[in-house]
């Protein structure tokens, strides 16, 4: 009898084994930006966010999934402080986010020191891509400097010989004019950098900018200061007169302000609302249903943090606690991009295409339309700083 109920007990035990190690709920932190002037930017990588677990039927693996969103301020400090909560307090699985590349890199220490993995939605910080790299770190975007680099490319093609650049002296900024300033062929006649976030006035560098009178002009400006910057743009006169080169100063959040001052810039993301694949087309279609409005590239890229997330959890069968093989299966990347073909490099960031896009107006709609491929298959230029191989 004894015997017997040994042996059962056994039995159970093993049994018990593998559901034990399943979570009973998939728990994901998410940092960005839900308050101020840029908190349009994080409402709508949140939407995308919640569109993608509407599409798994709000589970991962079969598992139920719970998001606690956080808002930094737009400040590194809460950022920080919030992604530590989410990690002690909260004890989350995953965390994702982040639009700003100063709050990533302030958060991130804490997050690889718990060893909890970590998808950027957005932030470009390229140490986090090169000499910082993580088995622990992953991106659904790209680095700061790596559409600027697509936006030269495009320019050097056209025959442009010269270009002025005015861009926000933050650690995203400079890396962002630094890129487009390492791959242009030309000379660069003049470069400002303005206060950020605080300076939406931009009348002087514009003067300096068409004093100069460079064969294009090249800004990165997101959030309020894109729309600002634009509409200053046409006031100045330039518009029609100076080509304007773009990253992230225009997308589907800033167009209904930007209107047709933004008719005809030209600027290059790894992502467009046109992209003809099927994953693409059910995320827009659904999205425009669902809230009103077109998806941003912001949008874009946390749906994918979401599904790329839920192909580790498929993938481990829910056992969260083994890293080595949550870390493989990330890496793998097996989910259906709204990008088309999606790859990780060896730094945990996407090898992908480039596109150029262009400002165009249909009745009353204002969009972006691909026009070009600016570069294909585009790896960063920080992967070989990466010590993982």
């Amino acid at each position: 009898m004894r015997k017997s109920l040994l042996v059962a007990g056994v039995a159970l035990a093993l049994m018990a084994g593998p559901a034990s190690a399943q979570n009973k709920t998939i728990k994901i932190g998410f940092v960005s930006t839900f308050s101020g002037p840029t908190a349009v930017i994080g409402n709508d990588m949140r939407n995308a966010f919640e569109l993608a677990l509407d599409h798994m039927g709000r589970k991962m693996g079969g598992i139920p999934v719970e998001v606690i969103y956080e808002d930094d301020g737009q400040k590194p400090e809460v950022g920080k402080q919030k992604t530590q909560k989410l990690i002690e307090s909260d004890k989350v699985d995953f965390i994702s986010g982040y639009i700003w590349s100063n709050v990533v890199l302030a958060s991130v220490k804490p997050i690889v020191d718990s060893k909890t993995f970590l998808i950027v939605a957005n932030a470009g910080a390229s140490e986090l891509a090169g000499k910082q790299c993580s088995p622990y770190v992953f991106s659904t975007s790209w680095t700061n400097d790596q559409n600027p680099r697509a936006v030269a490319e495009y320019m050097n093609k056209k025959g442009i010989k010269t270009v002025y650049m005015i861009g926000p002296n933050y650690a995203a900024g400079k890396e962002n004019l630094g890129g487009m300033a390492a791959a242009f062929r030309g000379k660069v006649v003049g470069e400002d950098y303005t206060t950020w976030p605080s300076q939406l006035d931009f009348s002087a560098e514009l003067a300096k900018a068409k004093a100069a009178n460079p064969g294009a002009i090249y800004t990165f400006y997101p959030g309020a200061a894109g729309v600002q910057f634009l509409n200053q743009y046409e006031q100045a006169g330039l518009k029609g007169k100076i080509p304007l080169y773009t990253t992230f100063t225009i997308d589907s959040l800033s167009l209904p302000r930007q209107k047709d001052a933004a008719v005809g810039v030209i600027g290059a993301l790894q992502w467009g609302a046109d992209l003809k694949n099927d994953a693409n087309k059910k995320f827009v279609s659904d999205f425009e249903a669902k809230f009103k409005t077109e998806p941003s590239f912001y949008a874009a890229q946390s749906y994918d943090a979401a599904n790329l997330i839920a192909s580790a959890v498929a993938a481990v069968k829910g056992n969260l606690k083994d890293k080595a093989a949550v870390q493989k299966a990330l890496e793998k990347a097996n989910f259906k991009s709204v990008r088309g073909a999606f790859k990780f490099d060896t730094d945990h960031y996407p090898i992908q295409n480039f596109y150029m896009q262009e400002v165009v107006k249909n009745g009353d709609k204002y969009t972006l339309k691909t026009i070009a491929t600016a570069i294909e298959n585009s790896r960063n230029v920080h992967v070989g700083d990466c010590p993982m191989k």
